[in-house]
């Protein structure tokens, strides 16, 4: 870990979990599938760390990962989320950092709780040189994206010649295990989307990267806990937000609702909800055919063309299109379980009359997440 005696002040607006305390952090570079590292750290050394870039929009994002060394919360695993400043980035940077950092608050002053499926704000600050950190608890390493990748690079190996054949029995045994597991992680994510609409919250930015995971371990599925991150497009959708006319990250949003007929503040906000339960569609479709397929076979853009280019939205003409290729048939087992109730919420979720899609409470209670498809 990167060691030194860098004391910040929080000034956090997320409930009472921080106030204004000191406190000293151990650093390290955030590196995905791999953490830490043997370098000394002081202060003034943060330019020279390696560091995990990532893009949200147009603004480049670092990620540093350490732990509280000092103070009433000694020992929790934190994640440093860094904006660049004004000079480096722009507005939009500060914008964001501001964005996600209230949205995250208001979550999570909610007197139901904070919800388990949501990552949580510890609190944030501004640097001299005008970077927004914004410091998050570190429940996982990995995402969505990540399981994906390793579940289909395993698919590639074990299907490899230099491999003996999978034993029938197992290959059954793997495919139980990675159902559960993806139903498990979708529903998480589902129940954290619900929340967030139920307070007033669109993501609008949901995707594989945005579904953080405490374990890709398929093994450990019944431990795992997915949360939502990345609420820097997040919109405000309170009627008293909507009568104020549209902010920089909700102008294109109501651009789309407007072309779609939805004129009144009630029909706005409804299109909001159901643009998002788009969003979770393309995501329940990526986690029904990557994980199931061979690296390389699958990937969310062309998965989103296919569906909606070559199909038209047409989740059934799909179907029949991938039973005529053997390297999608695990994707299609997994969404026939239950009398085809996978493709049933898939095209629920991706109906093209944004009316008719259900809301995400629905969905994370549907029969294909609730029932024992298996």
């Amino acid at each position: 870990m990167f060691r030194g005696c860098w004391y910040i002040t929080f000034q956090s607006n997320a409930g009472e979990m921080l106030g204004n305390n000191k406190f000293n952090f151990l650093f390290s570079s955030y590196s995905g599938f791999q953490s830490g590292a043997d370098l000394e750290f002081s202060s003034g050394d943060l330019g020279q760390l390696r560091v995990q870039d990532v893009g949200e929009g147009s603004v480049k994002i670092r990620l540093y990962e350490g732990r509280v060394a000092q103070g009433p919360f000694k020992g929790t695993p934190v994640i440093f989320k860094v904006y660049p400043g004004q000079r480096a980035a722009g507005i939009e940077a500060d914008m964001m950092a501001a964005n996600e950092l209230n949205a995250h608050a208001f979550l999570q002053s909610s007197s139901e709780g904070i919800c388990k499926n949501l990552l949580l704000l510890l609190g944030g600050f501004e640097t001299k040189t005008g970077e927004q950190w914004l410091a998050f608890r570190d429940n996982g390493k990995y995402s969505a994206a990540d399981f994906a990748k390793a579940t289909s690079e395993k698919i590639s190996r074990a299907r490899s010649l230099q491999e003996k054949p999978w034993n029938p029995f197992e290959q059954a045994q793997a495919f139980k295990r990675r159902t559960y597991f993806v139903i498990r992680l979708f529903q998480g994510a589902m129940n954290g989307l619900a929340y967030m609409h139920n307070h007033e919250r669109l993501h609008q930015s949901l995707g594989p990267a945005s579904v953080i995971l405490n374990t890709i371990v398929e093994r450990d599925a019944v431990y795992l806990v997915p949360k939502l991150r990345d609420l820097a497009f997040s919109v405000d959708i309170s009627f008293s937000s909507l009568e104020e006319g549209p902010s920089t990250f909700s102008e294109d949003l109501w651009r789309r609702a407007l072309s779609a007929g939805a004129f009144t503040p009630m029909e706005r906000r409804s299109f909001g909800i159901a643009d998002d339960i788009y969003e979770a569609g393309l995501l329940f479709a990526y986690l029904a055919f990557v994980p199931f397929c061979e690296a390389g076979i699958m990937d969310g853009l062309s998965l989103q063309r296919l569906l909606e280019s070559t199909f038209k939205l047409d989740v059934m003409a799909t179907r029949e299109y991938c039973l005529a290729d053997d390297r999608l048939l695990e994707a299609v087992k997994f969404l026939d379980l239950g009398d085809g109730a996978g493709w049933e919420l898939l095209q629920a979720m991706l109906n093209p009359d944004f009316r008719k899609r259900p809301i995400a409470e629905a969905v994370a209670n549907h029969r294909f997440l609730t029932a024992n498809v298996l």
